[in-house]
């Protein structure tokens, strides 16, 4: 009896804090942020270069480190073209440079974090240098900024979503043919090239949207849980990409209320949640080959 009081206690805090804007807010990027994720994550799991994530996290953590010093009235101003300028780099370097793929992400991700912190450290900020460490662990970590979101960043939130999964959805065949055979489709006369530059460019805009969210070093949670747990259960694309959106969504939406109901950090919780939903995929899917 105890233990249905507690849940039913529970059920109405939850029930209370759902009808508080900021909490909406948060649900509705969250959400959206999710989606994304999960789209575009099984590709770049499936092209192995996953790794993309880590590397333009840190760079959008030097630029809003910058965007900060320089106070802008909003940091998505600097954060969002540089990290799409870096995407595009790191494609052609993970081409046709003599600086290959993986080492020119960890070079890029490890000189971007440092050189944010340091400026970081030693530029005057609008914030004090008391607050630099609460101020470095939300942005890598995501502590609380999803839930001080302002109208206008869910608003920019809502369209930079909406135009990555109509992308998605016009694209879906050719993202398919380069994902699992890049070669035939270049010999198929399927400008690879460009649809390669398409999906860096889309994920530097998810990545520069999932800062609020979960952070800058928990990014590719996001990325790579959804995909590889659907993987366990589901093969063709199509339903690893269905599967993998729907767990993505319902993992965030758990993981923020989570949050907020207990006073959690926000991307913490989210890969904890992730981890959960993985492990029970995990199981589901040994389950059904033995079956």
């Amino acid at each position: 009896m105890i233990m249905i009081a507690d849940i039913s206690a529970d059920f109405a805090k939850l029930g209370e804090y759902l009808q508080r804007d900021f909490v909406i807010r948060a649900l509705v990027v969250g959400v959206l942020i999710a989606l994304c994720s999960s789209l575009f994550g099984v590709t770049l799991v499936l092209k192995r270069f996953s790794f993309i994530g880590d590397g333009l996290s840190h760079v959008a953590f030097g630029a809003m480190t910058i965007a900060t010093v320089m106070k802008l009235t909003n940091n998505m101003l600097l954060t969002l073209p540089v990290t799409v300028i870096c995407a595009v780099l790191l494609l052609r370097t993970g081409t046709n440079a003599k600086i290959k793929g993986d080492a020119s992400i960890a070079m890029i991700s490890v000189g971007a974090l440092g050189i944010g912190y340091l400026i970081m450290n030693i530029a005057p900020s609008t914030s004090s240098r008391t607050n630099l460490a609460g101020d470095v662990c939300s942005t890598l970590f995501g502590s609380t900024s999803i839930l001080t979101l302002k109208p206008f960043d869910v608003w920019l939130s809502v369209g930079l979503s909406a135009v990555v999964i109509v992308l998605f959805i016009l694209f879906y065949n050719r993202l398919f043919a380069v994902t699992f055979d890049e070669a035939f489709a270049r010999a198929s006369g399927l400008k690879a090239g460009l649809y390669n530059l398409i999906i860096a460019v889309i994920v530097a805009v998810i990545i520069v949207l999932a800062m609020n969210l979960v952070g800058s070093l928990l990014i590719s949670a996001l990325v790579i849980f959804p995909a590889l747990s659907a993987m366990r259960v589901f093969k063709s694309f199509r339903s690893v990409i269905i599967c993998s959106a729907v767990f993505s969504v319902a993992c965030t939406a758990l993981g923020i209320m989570v949050s907020v109901m207990y006073g959690t950090p926000v991307g913490s919780t989210i890969v904890a949640v992730d981890i959960v939903g993985f492990a029970a995929f995990t199981a589901a899917g040994l389950i059904k080959r033995r079956v």
